[in-house]
């Protein structure tokens, strides 16, 4: 049903990047606060990228406290308001739809097509800004690590592969936690370049494993893409290797400055004389290439420099999935705690 009485409230801007502005709104009629991020829809290539992050996010039937929430999506098309739904039979989100798979506008370009994805609002910034602003902590180490591992195997069970997992795409909440020890939560976000892959595997009688689903887009930012990312054929095992240069950064508080923002941004990486090479590109040039991980003493145990060598094993065949990972996390951090309780 179309409407014209608008439902939020936008208070402020909180960033803008490459497709579209996420807002902090209101919900006018309890006061809630949310994120609404407004993708305008005047290129093929903006309407594919919020498309993907609609599907992904609509996909999921259940809630993960580490996982951005899709509250709803609204198309607007100039003063027209319409709440949209996967599979919807509108002629608005057909055209859009259309626009996706050929890759040109299938709608007039002089009328003004925007869509609205109201999601979760965290106020602690994203986990570049959290963590580089504070001490190293190793207790805020340990809850990141079990809280993105736990995100991921919740993904990979739901056959999504989240393709662009870096430190920008995690945020923080830190009031109302629901962590349940009032620390930080981590949600991962910015499903634009993600991928669901959908339908059955070889048996026809359970879900396809993303593991063998196999994809040929090159897409993600270069300092936490897999080897097999750079040559156009990988699987889920992609997002693995991205986890475990964010952990490894993360450990051992690894930076380098981004060259178009200037910004600080965690992220590890080979130095090659004066040029700081992305791990991926580097193994996939050399794949026998000796990690020095860790690279501080004491940064991590025995057992977490193993899982990190792993997750970043130039054949992702030599990476664990995202359900050993899980569990092996599990495993270090209780461990870890046991001995310094």
């Amino acid at each position: 049903m179309a409407s014209r009485e608008p439902k939020y409230n936008l208070v402020r801007e909180l960033g803008r990047g490459s497709y579209g502005v996420v807002y902090e709104a209101v919900v006018r009629k309890t006061g809630a606060r949310v994120a609404v991020k407004k993708i305008r829809c005047h290129a093929p290539e903006n309407v594919e990228l919020a498309l993907r992050e609609f599907w992904a996010l609509s996909s999921i039937k259940s809630l993960h406290p580490n996982v951005i929430h899709l509250e709803e999506c609204i198309l607007q098309k100039d003063g027209m308001l319409q709440k949209m739904t996967h599979g919807s039979s509108s002629s608005h989100y057909l055209k859009l739809v259309e626009t996706s798979l050929k890759g040109e506008l299938s709608f007039d370009s002089r009328r003004s097509y925007y869509l609205w994805l109201v999601m979760d609002f965290c106020d602690g910034g994203d986990m570049n800004e959290y963590l580089l602003s504070r001490k190293p902590n190793r207790r805020t180490n340990t809850s990141f690590m079990l809280q993105l591992s736990s995100a991921l195997a919740f993904l990979h069970k739901n056959q999504i592969v989240h393709r662009d997992l870096k430190p920008d795409n995690i945020l923080i909440t830190e009031t109302g936690s629901e962590a349940g020890g009032g620390g930080p939560v981590l949600k991962v976000a910015d499903f634009g370049l993600s991928k669901v892959c959908s339908g059955l595997g070889a048996d026809q009688k359970e879900p396809v494993n993303v593991n063998r689903c196999w994809l040929s887009t090159a897409c993600g930012s270069d300092f936490y893409m897999a080897p097999e990312v750079w040559e156009g054929h990988y699987t889920a095992k992609a997002d693995i290797f991205a986890l475990g240069v964010i952990i490894w950064a993360m450990l051992e508080r690894i930076t380098f400055i981004d060259s178009q923002t200037k910004k600080e941004l965690l992220g590890s990486y080979v130095r090659q004389g004066t040029v700081i090479v992305p791990l991926g590109e580097a193994l996939l040039e050399n794949p026998k290439m000796e990690l020095n991980i860790p690279v501080k003493k004491k940064s991590m145990n025995a057992g977490m420099r193993q899982l990190i060598k792993e997750m970043l094993a130039a054949n992702p065949q030599d990476r664990p999935d995202a359900f050993e990972l899980e569990l092996r996390i599990c495993k270090i951090t209780c461990r870890e705690c046991s001995r310094t309780a």
